[in-house]
């Protein structure tokens, strides 16, 4: 799977959560910048390019849908991201979010019962 850039993966979580979506209803969930119905539509096509998205044609109105689910790209964005920065280990990843204080003593407690059920 091709990397989507930043601004890709928010329309991608926004066509996750919609589910199904014209340009213009995409547009309406951007809250942070003012883009231009063109570059979002362009954007999209992007994705659709790069195998993320599909559309359905109405005339000449398309309305997109995401083909890649996001736990399959969660999956593949965390993999990516522990070989690049922990040297393919997930130890290191839970140490460093444990040393940041990102994740609690409980929370590690119900990874461990998740892992021991897994057994």
């Amino acid at each position: 799977m091709e990397k989507l850039t930043n601004k890709e993966e928010e329309i991608m979580h926004i066509l996750w959560k919609l589910e199904k979506a014209f340009v213009k209803e995409v547009l309406a969930e951007i809250t942070e910048e003012n883009l231009h119905y063109n570059t979002v539509s362009t954007i999209i096509r992007n994705m659709e390019e790069k195998g993320y998205v599909s559309h359905k044609a109405y005339g000449k109105t398309h309305q997109y849908f995401p083909v890649v689910s996001k736990e399959v790209y969660r999956k593949q964005f965390m993999n990516t991201a522990t070989k690049k920065f922990f040297d393919n280990s997930y130890k290191s990843m839970v140490s460093f979010f444990a040393k940041e204080e990102k994740i609690s003593a409980a929370e590690l407690r119900e990874i461990l019962d998740i892992i021991e059920k897994k057994k």
